[in-house]
């Protein structure tokens, strides 16, 4: 509840005169009602995020390829299908990095109009990027400027959910492999229901694959 709101009830309620709050008193009293201080806990206030997926039409001015994104709303991952361009970085000439650098930079953008009524939004920082794999890392593996395990748990599940959900980064269901800039050993993530429904409690501490 907005404070200026309940701020406004709480002196609209200390606002009635004495007289007048007695008898309504005695007037619940009188109809089998105890009236009572105690706070009423009546649950949370309805959720108004729909999050429905915003349509995409069929022909759109801007270059690229379709591919699902994963957004925040109402604290779970929804996927959102979006056109994503080339991306502005060019990291290296690896198609794998490349197309993870452009589901970065599209998880990065802050959400459309139609998005954000939804109830979407986005918390990937902007200087997250694909960096290339080191010498003698599984095949598979990808790196980013940022240690996965520095990551916020919201920003790894969205960016492990989404990587997964690539058919240009992920050869299809299982772990995400992902590193950092430094020579340490990449580490495994898998997209599941549990990060899905509850990305806020992802471990961020995935387990050390070897070459």
């Amino acid at each position: 509840m907005p404070m200026r709101s309940r701020a406004t009830r709480l002196g609209v309620l200390f606002s009635v005169p004495l007289s007048a709050a007695v008898a309504g008193a005695l007037l619940l009293s009188g109809c089998g009602i105890r009236a009572t201080t105690v706070p009423v806990d009546v649950g949370a206030a309805p959720s108004r995020l729909s999050c429905d997926t915003p349509a995409q039409s069929g022909q759109t001015s801007v270059p690229g390829v379709r591919a699902t994104v994963e957004l925040v709303c109402g604290s779970q991952l929804v996927g959102v299908e979006r056109v994503v361009p080339a991306p502005e970085k060019r990291p290296s000439k690896d198609p794998m990095v490349l197309g993870a650098q452009a589901l970065l930079e599209a998880l990065e953008r802050d959400p459309s109009e139609e998005e954000r009524d939804a109830g979407f939004t986005t918390v990937v920082p902007r200087d997250l990027s694909a960096v290339p794999s080191r010498a003698g890392d599984p095949p598979g593996t990808l790196r980013l400027s940022r240690r996965p395990e520095d990551l916020q748990p919201v920003v790894l599940a969205q960016v492990v959910c989404t990587l997964a959900g690539s058919g240009a980064v992920s050869a299809g269901p299982g772990p995400v492999i992902l590193g950092g800039p430094d020579a340490d050993p990449p580490r495994k993530w898998e997209c599941t229901e549990a990060m899905r429904t509850r990305p806020e409690s992802v471990a961020t501490l995935g387990e050390i694959v070897s070459g």
